[in-house]
């Protein structure tokens, strides 16, 4: 897992120098007719990067976004109207049987397909009018790691694709911050130790970060077996926040940007209930960063929305690092193995 971590920095090098032929095709297939509604189809850490990708496709393209549930494909055998919709799927493997159903049933329906997966020959390959190819190489390690970082990033090309207005010059720049987010684990590892008898925790996200919380707190499921729940700030306001006590553990992405007013009025909050809090931020944003317990990515990065890929690397880093400190091995959890086939 911490080598797949440290790949990293080339793997999203070389995937966006690859990933923006892919992006050209696509582009030129929506020309003529662009799609009403965007449908993704994902599972595990890949629902998590559906999940970022639903929230920058609408805020960067104005492009209503719905994330399927395969099971009324799979179980319930509806037939869904997509004539005019853009279907994606999003898949480590390209073996995931549900995913691969819902695009089989929405090319069926009349929708445009693309499969964003690290394997070339797999069956989501074969099956996608388009594909985007993470160049990930072979991911070892049960718990995924340089394939979400490569997925989110395969989401920006998908918006370029599709008439957002983001640079490819922004872009070039993500492995350099990612690089400099690495910096950080020797500080990662000491903080890890703090930890060490963690049961249960929260990790709390919001716009481009909130897929973030999911997968930072799959992270801490899978790999340290700590009850880790994970909640927008909004959503946590109302309610679940009375769950908090003096030293529970909360752990929060904060972004500069729209998100931040409501992320500090949970720090308030948090502080006075004297949770135990450690926050995730970059050095764009001197205020979070500026907090006692705050893990901060060492680079000025250009934005909110050019922060998710940075900020889940400390993420991952502590996961792996908390998961050796309970004497568990990250890269072998129980009852799991690196391909699941759902229906």
């Amino acid at each position: 897992m911490l080598e797949e971590i440290r790949e990293q920095p080339a793997v999203l090098e070389r995937t966006l120098r690859e990933g923006l032929r892919a992006a050209d095709r696509l582009a030129r297939a929506v020309a003529a007719q662009r799609p009403k509604l965007i449908l993704l189809a994902a599972r595990g850490t890949s629902d998590n990067a559906a999940q970022f990708a639903r929230y920058l496709l609408e805020i960067a393209t104005g492009i209503p976004v719905s994330l399927a549930a395969p099971s009324i494909f799979t179980l319930y055998r509806a037939t869904v109207d997509l004539r005019g919709a853009l279907a994606v799927a999003i898949s480590q493997s390209g073996e995931s049987v549900d995913t691969n159903l819902v695009l089989e049933r929405a090319r069926e329906q009349g929708a445009l397909t693309v499969g964003i997966t690290n394997e070339p020959r797999s069956s989501l390959a074969r099956l996608a009018d388009h594909v985007f190819l993470v160049r990930a190489g072979r991911e070892r390690s049960v718990a995924a790691t340089k394939t979400y970082t490569g997925q989110l990033l395969m989401s920006y090309l998908l918006a370029c694709a599709l008439g957002a207005r983001i640079r490819v010059r922004d872009l070039e720049r993500i492995p350099d911050w990612t690089q400099a987010a690495l910096r950080l684990e020797p500080d990662i590892s000491r903080r890890a130790e703090r930890y060490r008898f963690m049961e249960r925790a929260v990790v709390v996200g919001r716009g481009l970060n909130y897929a973030n919380a999911f997968e930072f707190a799959l992270k801490l499921m899978e790999t340290c077996y700590v009850q880790a729940d994970r909640f927008s700030a909004a959503d946590f306001l109302h309610g679940p926040i009375a769950m908090v006590e003096r030293s529970f553990p909360v752990f929060l992405f904060a972004a500069p940007g729209a998100t931040w007013p409501g992320m500090r009025e949970m720090l308030e909050k948090l502080d006075a209930l004297k949770a135990e809090t450690l926050v995730l931020t970059d050095a764009s944003h001197r205020e979070a960063k500026s907090r006692r317990f705050a893990v901060c990515v060492p680079a000025r990065i250009a934005g909110e929305l050019l922060t998710p890929v940075p900020y889940i690397v400390p993420a991952q880093l502590f996961a792996a690092y908390l998961a050796e400190q309970k004497d568990l091995d990250p890269d072998r959890p129980r009852t799991l193995s690196k391909i699941t086939r759902t229906l």
